[in-house]
């Protein structure tokens, strides 16, 4: 009887064991998903800033409509990856999608911000400037939630990855989560200095 007991006790303990790996790794995978809804909220206000600043800037900037048009452009790309993104946190393609729609838009709002300078009047309108502000402030809220949502990633791949959470995880289909990183074939063009001419 007392055997029965022991067995029956030690069964208990391995259940709590299991249970507890598991709900860490549910823990650890919605840890990355919130932050990644920390990215979208920040892009979201992003997205929702660039319609302004190009509409003030079209007052100033009637003759340089081809960049207009190309931020524009690249903000409809960026929300696309991010809708990508936001059905799957952390696949490996919609982060890559997203991570160079972003550097597009990067790239746009750069030679955006450059002509500008080359307007005075613009330069000195307060709608811009509060606008110009807003858009640097979120740029680094983004940067942060980039940020933490890759540290989330890592410490979720990590829990998914060492013994014994990696025979739970396999058990129970955890996959992997993808940092959100510039694409090495878009490096370059991302941190390349944007040209202007006039």
């Amino acid at each position: 009887m007392l055997g029965v007991l022991i067995f029956i006790a030690i069964l208990v303990a391995v259940a709590f064991w299991g249970v507890g790996i598991y709900n860490g790794l549910v823990r650890a995978r919605n840890a990355f998903r919130n932050a990644f809804a920390q990215i979208d909220v920040q892009l979201q206000r992003r997205f929702d800033l660039i319609p302004n600043l190009v509409e003030v800037a079209k007052t100033y900037m009637s003759h340089e409509r081809e960049t207009l048009e190309a931020v524009i452009a690249a903000r409809s790309a960026a929300q696309s990856g991010l809708a990508a993104a936001k059905a799957n946190p952390g696949d490996a393609e919609a982060m890559a999608q997203l991570a160079a729609a972003q550097g597009q838009l990067n790239a746009g709002l750069g030679r955006l911000m450059m002509v500008a300078e080359a307007y005075p009047d613009l330069k000195a309108n307060q709608t811009m400037m509060q606008l110009t502000e807003e858009l640097t402030s979120t740029e680094n809220k983004v940067a942060f939630a980039r940020q933490a949502f890759n540290d989330s990633v890592m410490a979720y791949n990590n829990k998914r990855e060492v013994f014994p959470s990696s025979i739970f995880a396999g058990m129970f289909n955890f996959a992997a989560a993808n940092l959100l990183a510039i694409p090495a074939d878009k490096l370059a063009e991302t941190r390349a200095a944007p040209k202007v001419s006039f």
